[in-house]
C-alpha cells in the first residue's frame, strides 16, 4: 500500500528490525472512519512477517558483474528514452507489473 506511513515505516516493517506498533484511537463517535482506518493498518501491520536473510560477502568479480549488468541495463533504458521509443522493461520487471 502505497501510505505516507508504509513509506516512514519501510525499513522497520520490512527490514531485521523489531517493531513495535501501538494504535492510538478515539472513543468518540465523531472519529470513529480515522479510529477504523488505524485499526484496520495496525492489523495489516502486525500480520507482517519477515524472513530475515544473514549478510553474504560478495566477492569483488561478483560485485563488478552486477555493476556491469546494471549499467548495460540502465544503457538500455537510458537508449529507449532518447529515441521515444517506449518504455524499457526486463521480463521480471514487465511480469511484476502485469501481476499487479
Amino acid at each position: 500500500r502505497e501510505s505516507k506511513l508504509t513509506h516512514l515505516l519501510q525499513e522497520s516493517l520490512g527490514g531485521k528490525a523489531k517493531t513495535c506498533i501501538i494504535a492510538t484511537i478515539s472513543p468518540a463517535g465523531e472519529c470513529i472512519e480515522e479510529t477504523m482506518s488505524t485499526l484496520e493498518y495496525a492489523n495489516r501491520a502486525r500480520n507482517i512477517r519477515n524472513r530475515p536473510q544473514a549478510n553474504q560477502q560478495v566477492s569483488k568479480k561478483v560485485m563488478i558483474q552486477e555493476y556491469q549488468s546494471q549499467i548495460e541495463r540502465l544503457k538500455d533504458i537510458l537508449t529507449t528514452q532518447r529515441q521515444k521509443n517506449g518504455v524499457h522493461l526486463t521480463m521480471d520487471e514487465y511480469e511484476k507489473q502485469t501481476s499487479e
